[in-house]
C-alpha cells in the first residue's frame, strides 16, 4: 500500500520535476521541476521551496524566485556547489528546514543529490529519525560517492550516529 502512495504522490501533487520523492505529507524532495510545475505549486499545498543548486546550472529556472512569490510560497536559495558540500551548508539547510517545519515543503536542486543527501542528513542528525529508513528515500536517486559521501559520513559521526552508508 505504501509503495501504491508513494508511486502515485508526485502526480497527484503535480511536480514535473526529476527524480520526485516524497518524504512526508510536508516534505517532498526532487531535482528541478519545470517553470510550469512551479507555477502549480501553490495548487498543490506547497508554502515554501528550498533550491539548493546555484543559479548558474544549465537547468535552473531563472524566474523560480518570482513564479513561486506570485503563489505566495517562501523562497530559500542555498546555493551548494556540487563539488563541495559543507557542514555549514548542512547547518543552513537544517535551520531552513526547522523554521519550515509547519509549511509544506519542497526541497529540490538539479537531479535530487544535493536535496535528498541534505533532508537525510536534517531527518537523521536533527529529527533523530532511524537512519536506514531515512536512507532509503536518498537510494531511490542515487548512492552518495566523493565530497558528499564524506559529509554525510562526517556529519553521522559527529552526532554520535552508527551508520553504514551503501
Amino acid at each position: 500500500m505504501a509503495l501504491l502512495l508513494l508511486a502515485t504522490a508526485p502526480r497527484a501533487q503535480g511536480i514535473d520535476a526529476p527524480n520526485v520523492v516524497p518524504v512526508t505529507e510536508l516534505l517532498v524532495t526532487s531535482g528541478q521541476p519545470t517553470a510550469d510545475a512551479l507555477s502549480r505549486l501553490g495548487a498543490a499545498g506547497f508554502q515554501a521551496v528550498i533550491y539548493l543548486a546555484p543559479s548558474t546550472v544549465h537547468s535552473a529556472v531563472q524566474e523560480e524566485p518570482a513564479l513561486l512569490a506570485k503563489q505566495g510560497i517562501e523562497f530559500v536559495q542555498i546555493p551548494i556547489p556540487f563539488a563541495t558540500p559543507s557542514a555549514g551548508h548542512f547547518r543552513t539547510v537544517t535551520a531552513a528546514l526547522q523554521r519550515l517545519k509547519d509549511k509544506k515543503v519542497l526541497v529540490h536542486c538539479e537531479v535530487n543529490m544535493r536535496a535528498s543527501s541534505m533532508v537525510f542528513l536534517h531527518r537523521v542528525v536533527t529529527l533523530k529519525d532511524e537512519p536506514a529508513s531515512a536512507f532509503a528515500f536518498v537510494t531511490r536517486v542515487w548512492s552518495p560517492r566523493g565530497p558528499w559521501r564524506t559529509l554525510i559520513e562526517e556529519q553521522l559521526r559527529e552526532s554520535g550516529i552508527r551508520f553504514e552508508l551503501l
